[in-house]
């Protein structure tokens, strides 16, 4: 079978795949459930290669993802629902509908403008899809119609919190000083040491939770996205101990066989050199 660039000939081996008999026995045996953990797992390793700055991974990373849409949308035509070709239709009719400053009569907005467009035109299709939902009698995708409805369960936990915090600011539900929310932050701190010092792991795992809660939120305040600070750090630590091994490795050693003080000295060092090399560029 030949590689083909055509997005057809993709759904046609989705198809061959999951046909009963000559089909691939493990495609057969999926559903939405199974398939929905591959599907994060891929939008993952998209955003992942782009932050490696990788484009031959990424090429690689976005078809996988289009595989997982392209498998969700096969499975749905087996049950005579939708098929590939209505996602298609969806997605192009949403960014026709929510862009009228592109493709209709509303030019010439300022961003500003452009926001409040787009949120009363999501709200109109937060409306329509409850009635589409209705006529058809199926539940709605959540029963809560309240300030914090529509946040998905999926998300991170740190992007979630960030936009539960953002749909409460919505109704004046928030600091108006990221400084405040400092002090919320030395405030968890203390409730945190406060917990250690009784040694109930409940009651210190909760106040963990709290802590991160307003750490997203801070993160929130300086439109800084806590998922991604949160990937830098993991980064720049990696990048570190990665230094510290490579110091060790030249001694004939590894980080098994160093002290705390000698890991410590070490990433010190590494630090140190960063920086330096930092203001020199």
């Amino acid at each position: 079978m030949k590689p083909s660039r055509d997005i057809a000939r993709l759904i046609e081996i989705m198809a061959a795949l999951r046909t009963p008999g000559t089909g691939c026995p493990w495609d057969l045996e999926q559903d939405f459930a199974s398939i929905a953990p591959y599907t994060i797992e891929e939008a993952y390793e998209v955003a992942d290669a782009i932050a490696r700055d990788d484009k031959i991974d990424l090429k690689d990373e976005l078809g996988d993802l289009l595989l997982q849409v392209v498998f969700h949308a096969r499975m749905a035509e087996e049950e005579g629902v939708f098929a590939f070709a209505d996602v298609v239709e969806a997605i192009t009719s949403k960014l026709i509908r929510r862009h009228p400053h592109v493709f209709g009569d509303a030019r010439d907005l300022s961003p500003a403008e452009v926001k409040v467009l787009w949120h009363r035109i999501k709200a109109q299709e937060k409306a329509d899809k409850a009635a589409a939902h209705r006529a058809a009698g199926q539940p709605e995708a959540s029963e809560d119609k309240g300030v914090l409805a529509g946040v998905p369960h999926a998300l991170p936990a740190l992007t979630r919190a960030w936009k539960l915090q953002a749909k409460a600011s919505t109704v004046g539900f928030d600091w108006n000083d990221a400084r405040l929310v400092l002090d919320k932050i030395r405030e968890e701190t203390a409730e945190i040491e406060e917990a250690l010092a009784g040694g109930n792991k409940a009651a210190i795992r909760e106040e963990i939770g709290d802590l991160l809660f307003v750490v997203a939120n801070l993160a929130r305040h300086v439109d800084a996205d806590p998922e991604g600070c949160l990937n830098a750090a993991n980064t720049k630590f990696e990048r570190r101990f990665r230094g510290i091994e490579d110091a060790l490795a030249a001694e004939g050693r590894d980080a098994k066989e160093a002290t705390l003080d000698e890991l410590e000295a070490l990433w010190q060092a590494v630090k140190r050199a960063e920086k330096a090399k930092a203001s020199a560029g």
